[in-house]
């Protein structure tokens, strides 16, 4: 596999991107969302700041998003992450780059709590959640419907070492 580039990702890139979310989408246990929405409405829902795409030789292979998990200041340092790997290329440590990154680049912008909602039967992000930090804090029984069956919800979460210790 040619060198891995992580950057800031670009208003220019959504259609990769969006690519990237459907087949996340198509899979059935990387979210509860079934159809991609436009780049106006995700821009909304997710922090101007610590969005990052995987690219190798211009093609995007991933991407990572934070989304405030509430609009009261209490919050203000709490953020949601949404990452998503291409089908061609998964398994290839990508995951775990992207999330390295994120964090990283969270603590930068005052976040110190990190978490992450992931279906029980999507193995391989609470594999790549646990061996970047993050614990399991509980699950959300029956939270939400996909094509009419209940789904649980594993709540993880990653606690700053470096902001909010105080």
């Amino acid at each position: 596999m040619n060198a891995i580039t992580i950057r800031t990702m670009l208003p220019t890139d959504w259609e990769f991107v969006a690519n990237i979310y459907k087949e996340g989408i198509d899979t059935g246990m990387a979210t509860f969302e079934t159809k991609v929405p436009t780049y106006e409405a995700w821009d909304k829902a997710h922090m101007s700041t610590c969005r990052f795409v995987a690219e190798s030789n211009t093609e995007i292979m991933g991407w990572v998003a934070l989304s405030p998990v509430s609009n009261r200041c209490v919050y203000g340092g709490v953020a949601e992450i949404s990452v998503y790997i291409s089908k061609k290329s998964r398994g290839k440590g990508l995951g775990r780059s992207l999330l390295e990154h994120v964090i990283s680049a969270s603590e930068q912008e005052g976040i110190w709590t990190l978490q992450s909602g992931i279906f029980p039967t999507n193995y391989s992000s609470i594999k790549v959640h646990e061996a970047t930090g993050f614990r399991m804090i509980g699950k959300r029984e029956r939270v939400g419907k996909l094509h009419g069956k209940w789904i649980d919800n594993v709540l993880f979460e990653k606690r700053s070492s470096v902001v909010g210790i105080d």
